[in-house]
């Protein structure tokens, strides 16, 4: 839910005008829009970049995963790894558009931990491939717009581990 709609279902369930605090918070994220959007805007248009170059990175840095027994050992066990990647990198441009965690939460965090565990997939592995998304995906940005990205990788990190 974003800041706007969020402060209206708030003023209505208190039947009132929005606050003067609240309107400079809607002002603040309509005027952040455009960034938003741009930085929204790189990791759509470079999605599969992002998840080939951070998937390479992780199976680098966690060769157990890509080995005999892995998690991710063969093409098709890969594939699977990679398309979860894309998932957490579609659920950030979420919350990225819309200036909130709510989405990534609502749509994709909720019991994560408990699936890979019931999977057997070490979820630190899966934490490391999101954070070499957020690397690769940052580079690709001005310092402003990799801030502001990076704090959603960050949130879906967090939120797994």
């Amino acid at each position: 839910m974003s800041i706007v709609t969020k402060s209206i279902v708030n003023a209505d369930a208190e039947a009132r005008y929005l606050s003067p605090g609240e309107l400079e918070r809607i002002k603040s994220f309509v005027t952040s829009g455009e960034a938003r959007l741009r930085i929204a805007q790189v990791l759509t248009e470079s999605r599969e970049r992002i998840v080939k170059e951070a998937g390479n990175q992780l199976f680098q840095k966690r060769p157990d995963v890509v080995s005999p027994g892995g998690n991710a050992f063969g093409e098709e066990m890969t594939a699977t790894c990679l398309r979860d990647m894309d998932y957490y990198l579609r659920l950030v441009t979420y919350g990225v558009v819309s200036g909130d965690v709510t989405p990534i939460e609502e749509i994709g965090i909720v019991g994560v931990r408990e699936m890979y565990r019931s999977l057997g997939t070490p979820i630190e592995a899966v934490a490391e491939g999101v954070r070499s998304m957020k690397a690769v995906a940052t580079s690709m940005m001005s310092a402003d717009d990799a801030a502001e990205a990076g704090s959603y990788f960050d949130y879906v990190v967090g939120a797994m581990l």
